[in-house]
């Protein structure tokens, strides 16, 4: 449950993060004590996620989304309403911003740091980002960079595991798809529990294998890190007992026919049903926590989860708001 703080007590959490007008695009960007500090941050703010907490009443957050978002954009928005400050919001910018008349990335962010105190910005080219990103001289968080980022879930993914566990040393996750080199919410999540104390297992086709640039992230954490590769039905089971928490990035899944139907052709083998979670019940006393970070299809594991303790997918939506309502205060300051 969350404690009872005084304002001074925020305020020091809050510069711990050490947050304050930077970029924020990869889970590594925090260290350990700071992304603690950050999830104090959260917990605290978790009791106003509905009524408000007036501390952020005199900023505007813009809203730049490239690609359709239901929870990044929205929650983020959320978080920033609940925070009492104001949102400018675009989510078709190639057809209703000067984008559609080529103005360039790095001058549109020249430009949008004249109007916002910070901007959360999703786009399907990390390179087009990256190479921008110095002209803003706001804070920018990432809502999804191409393949390979997506931080805020990643947060939020290991913000909920943290509020249940109380803790992710010794945790071991599971990160399962049938395509590893596009699952950039499962590489997010992966790294911020590293970060944390976790133990990583991906689970995925050989030819779809772990971004390297992600495998060095991992491996700069020194965290334990095992890739298994084209797993048999029975060995993905014996993953999931074995597992605290399984992790599915299904919200890259290809649209379009031919590459939809590929796709599930191969999430059979990484379907989750409910047997191994009754088996891990049974032979190893624990409730294996399953994580999605949605919008979910028919074919990735059996929704009779959502009625059972092991479903997380829905309470990762709900520990949204806190994360990043301590992410924004975090990265604007407070005076």
């Amino acid at each position: 449950m969350a404690g009872v703080y005084s304002p001074i007590k925020l305020k020091d959490y809050v510069q711990a993060t050490n947050l304050k007008g930077k970029k924020y695009s990869f889970l590594s960007d925090l260290t350990r004590e700071e992304m603690t500090a950050l999830f104090k941050v959260a917990e605290m703010m978790e009791p106003y996620t509905r009524i408000g907490l007036n501390i952020m009443s005199d900023k505007v957050m813009c809203a730049l989304f490239f690609e359709p978002s239901t929870r990044t954009r929205f929650s983020t928005e959320t978080a920033m309403h609940r925070l009492g400050g104001s949102v400018i919001t675009e989510s078709n910018p190639t057809q209703t911003t000067s984008a559609a008349k080529d103005e360039s990335m790095w001058d549109m962010l020249r430009v949008i740091s004249q109007y916002a105190d910070i901007l959360v910005l999703r786009h399907p080219d990390e390179k087009v980002v990256f190479d921008a990103l110095p002209a803003a001289s706001i804070p920018v968080i990432s809502g999804g960079y191409g393949s390979i980022t997506h931080p805020t879930q990643g947060l939020l993914d290991v913000y909920t595991l943290w509020r249940i566990r109380g803790t992710l040393e010794g945790t071991k996750l599971l990160v399962s798809c049938p395509d590893l080199s596009r699952a950039r919410s499962g590489h997010s999540c992966a790294l911020g529990a590293a970060i944390m104390g976790a133990e990583i297992v991906y689970a995925g086709p050989k030819d779809l294998p772990v971004p390297e640039e992600q495998l060095e992230k991992l491996r700069a954490t020194g965290a334990k890190v095992t890739e298994v590769f084209d797993p048999s039905v029975k060995e993905h089971e014996d993953l999931i007992v074995e597992s605290d928490a399984v992790y599915l990035p299904g919200c890259r899944i290809p649209k379009g026919g031919d590459a939809r139907e590929l796709y599930m052709e191969y999430a059979k083998s990484y379907y989750i049903g409910m047997e191994p979670l009754i088996r891990a019940k049974e032979e190893k006393g624990k409730t294996v926590g399953i994580m999605h970070s949605l919008p979910r299809f028919a074919g990735e594991f059996d929704f009779e989860i959502d009625n059972t303790d092991n479903e997380l997918y829905f309470k990762q939506v709900a520990y949204g708001i806190p994360i990043r309502m301590a992410l924004i205060t975090s990265m604007v300051g407070l005076d």
